[in-house]
């Protein structure tokens, strides 16, 4: 953070500058995805986690009931 108030406070130029606040954040953005990556992958990959069963049905639906019934 230091470097880049001194590019600041030296004139340096504007992309130089912005370059350094680029570095910063995809450093920062790596950081915390690192960080996070063994937490991540025991969610993913743990056998002993619990699994949601989603059963998907094979048969085709005949007929499709779109009726509503107005209360007024």
């Amino acid at each position: 953070m230091d470097e880049l108030l001194d590019l600041i406070a030296t004139d340096q130029s504007p992309s130089e500058v912005t370059d350094k606040i680029k570095d910063t954040l995809y450093s920062k953005a790596a950081e915390r995805i690192q960080s996070q990556k063994p937490d991540i992958a025991m969610q993913m990959f743990d056998p002993t986690s619990e699994e949601i069963d989603q059963d998907v049905s094979d048969e085709t639906v005949d007929s499709v009931d779109d009726s509503t019934e107005d209360e007024d």
